[in-house]
Parts: structure tokens; C-alpha cells; sequence
């Protein structure tokens, strides 16, 4: 059986509602999962990361991190109906919610929704995605233990504003 090699990107968007931090899953099929797809010709994995965010979910994000990895392979079917394995490597960035609605995503999505991290961990079907998400929540945890770091020492320093 011939192999083809697949190279795609995706992406963990999050942002934060009462306190909490949600991030954005889709749902197809029978599985719930993070957006990914193809990095088409000429085009960056980051850019790719952001425009399946954009298309999948109708989230438009910025970047934040690379995550990191995964690879994976499954049987599919070439172009000509002939059984192949296909070896896909998707690299997954973390982003910061910008703007949209998870109702804007485009016709490959059933459903894209908000989670909480928890609950989103739970939800993921595959342990690939799960190790990104946990992953994930590390840096947004991690992320907004600093910023609360900073706004103290603003506070105390007498700065004033915002640090998200």
C-alpha cells in the first residue's frame, strides 16, 4: 500500500468569560476535535493554523504559541479510488480570541461551540489532541497567572491600565 505524506496546522482559541477560560471545539462526524486542515501551496503553517480557526469555527484569532506536534497516519483512498496510508503531521498554535461567532463556520463543521478547558479536554476524542489541549491550558493558566503577577506590580508601582 502506498503512503502519502499530509502536512496540516490547526489551532486552540481561547478567551475569557467571567474569570474562566473557554476554548472553541467543532464537532463532525460522531467526535468532537480541534480545527485543522491542509497548508495549501505557498502558505505558511501559521497562516494555515489561523484560516482553519477562521473557516471551521468563524473565530478569528491571533496568534500566541506554537504548541507543538502530532502525527498520526489512517487508510483512505487515493484519488483514483486505490487504498492508501496517508502519514499526516499537524502542528497546533495556541490563539487569542479576537473576534466572531462559532454559529459563522463554514459547511465542514456541524457544530462549533465554547467550552470550558475542562469540559473541552473531556469532550476531545483523540489522545493527540488531548495532550495539545492540556498543553494549551498549561500556557493560558500560566499566561494569566503572569498578567495578574504584573498588574500587581503595576498597582503597587502606581501604573495604571490594563495588562490584557
Amino acid at each position: 500500500m502506498r503512503t502519502v505524506r499530509e502536512v496540516s496546522a490547526g489551532g486552540v482559541i481561547y478567551r475569557w468569560r467571567e474569570d474562566r477560560a473557554e476554548v472553541a471545539l467543532i464537532h463532525t462526524g460522531k467526535r468532537w476535535g480541534l480545527p485543522k486542515g491542509h497548508v495549501e501551496a505557498g502558505e505558511r503553517v501559521e497562516e494555515t493554523a489561523l484560516r482553519e480557526v477562521r473557516e471551521e469555527t468563524g473565530l478569528l484569532g491571533k496568534l500566541d504559541r506554537k504548541l507543538g506536534q502530532i502525527s498520526y497516519t489512517y487508510r483512505g483512498k487515493s484519488r483514483n479510488g486505490r487504498p492508501i496510508r496517508v502519514a499526516k503531521r499537524v502542528t497546533f498554535f495556541l490563539l487569542e480570541f479576537v473576534e466572531g461567532e462559532v454559529h459563522g463556520h463554514d459547511y465542514e463543521v456541524e457544530e462549533a461551540r465554547w467550552f470550558a478547558l475542562g469540559e473541552a479536554l473531556a469532550k476531545l476524542s483523540f489522545a493527540t489532541e488531548q495532550k495539545m489541549m492540556r498543553r494549551a491550558q498549561r500556557a493560558i493558566e500560566t499566561g494569566r497567572s503572569q498578567a495578574a503577577a504584573q498588574g500587581a506590580t503595576n498597582r503597587r508601582d502606581g501604573i495604571r491600565g490594563s495588562t490584557r
